[in-house]
């Protein structure tokens, strides 16, 4: 059964050139070592919330965007093995720049899903 992760950000919306750079250099990490799918989004139609919202959960700043990443593994195995050696390789992909956002507010989760089409 495939797995899927995902990762919110709050981006800095003039980072968006370099988090688009940032996704480019990553995302095929990702493929070397396993994932199906890799894909980096940037907000479009980001609702704000007064309980809850994806702006909320990241502590979304007026100057900032709110970014989607996901991946799609074959198996939760899988990306057990392919995330370790892509999180291992990313250390000197990135180099000293690091994440065009602040790393403390990203919220990620791993999925098992339930229906697809």
């Amino acid at each position: 059964m495939t797995f899927v992760d995902i990762a919110i950000y709050a981006v800095p919306t003039e980072n968006k050139e370099a988090f688009k750079a940032h996704s480019e250099l990553v995302a095929p990490l990702f493929k070397k070592h396993g994932a199906l799918a890799a894909m980096d989004c940037w907000g479009a139609v980001i609702p704000e919330g007064d309980v809850t919202s994806l702006p909320l959960a990241v502590k979304c700043a007026e100057n900032e965007t709110v970014a989607y990443s996901h991946l799609i593994w074959p198996s939760k195995e899988a990306r057990d093995e392919g995330m370790e050696k892509a999180m291992a390789e990313m250390q000197t992909v990135v180099g000293p720049n690091g994440m065009p956002f602040d790393g403390s507010r990203l919220i990620f989760g791993g999925f098992e899903p339930l229906v697809s089409l």
